[in-house]
């Protein structure tokens, strides 16, 4: 056995078999990496999900306090540490600065989320995800849209952090994702570093006016990221393990047509009961 082990690092040593472990190490850093991905992922909803349980229903409390006016400034964001913050504020509809974010996806159909401006008190304003609409019999023609009510409005509704820039090819009024700095320069106002999506909203006299579709609440699954960071992470290694398994077998075999090694004699064969019966 010594030997064979000796032999099989001198073989594992050769440029042929060094080339083959330079091959299984470049299959483990991919694997380690996809599996780092995969975790990152899994961390990501987790932390959301623990968000939402902490946040989604919990009193709600003033918008200054989770989106303060300093963040009304070319930059101003706020971190997703406040996403799914359980807020309430009151204001007038800039319902001139709409804007329609296209292609969003709400229970398997795709259409349309629609955002309007709310100016606050202070003379700031926040961007209102006032729900969803779908999707016009027509590419070109954007669908009948319920309109935001006039004069001050109370309004409570869930955090959420500006989206990247996508699609920023789109007409006047649309858009490819949910980007406040985005609508900052083209509606001119002073938005706040974050979006509201509306739970319910009540004009003067209390009435609820008629609204888009309202957005599903988050989801909350973990999905297989878990698994799939675990099973890159195991599989990292089967390349190793390939190497020296043929390193072992090439060996081995050398080693017994040169008579130094006597190959292990098959075991018996264990006599069935059936088997004696038959002969």
């Amino acid at each position: 056995m010594l030997r064979v082990g000796r032999a099989v690092v001198m073989r594992w040593l050769t440029p042929r078999w060094l080339g083959a472990t330079a091959v299984a190490l470049a299959f483990f850093v991919l694997c380690q990496f996809l599996g780092q991905w995969q975790w990152g992922r899994y961390e990501g909803k987790l932390a959301n999900r623990e968000r939402v349980e902490s946040f989604y229903s919990a009193p709600v409390r003033p918008l200054s306090e989770v989106v303060p006016a300093q963040t009304a400034r070319p930059g101003g964001a706020v971190g997703k540490e406040q996403e799914w913050r359980h807020v309430q504020m009151r204001g007038e509809y800039v319902s001139g600065a709409r804007f329609m974010v296209r292609n969003r996806p709400q229970d398997r159909s795709y259409g349309y989320e629609v955002l309007v401006p709310l100016r606050l008190e202070d003379g700031t304003a926040v961007m209102v995800d006032r729900g969803w609409v779908a999707n016009g019999e027509r590419a070109d023609v954007l669908p009948a849209v319920p309109s935001p009510p006039s004069g001050q409005v109370s309004v409570s509704g869930w955090v959420r952090p500006g989206e990247p820039p996508f699609n920023e090819n789109t007409p006047a009024g649309q858009l490819g994702s949910i980007d406040v700095e985005r609508m900052r320069r083209e509606s001119g106002l002073l938005l706040r570093g974050a979006y509201v999506v509306l739970e319910r909203e009540q004009d003067g006299s209390g009435a609820s006016p008629a609204r888009p579709e309202p957005l599903l609440p988050p989801q909350t699954g973990l999905g297989p990221h878990f698994a799939y960071a675990l099973q890159w992470w195991v599989g990292s290694l089967v390349g190793f393990v390939i190497v020296f398994v043929y390193v072992r077998r090439e060996v081995r075999d050398e080693l017994i047509l040169s008579g130094q090694l006597t190959p292990k004699a098959p075991k018996p064969k264990k006599t069935r009961i059936w088997d004696e019966e038959d002969a």
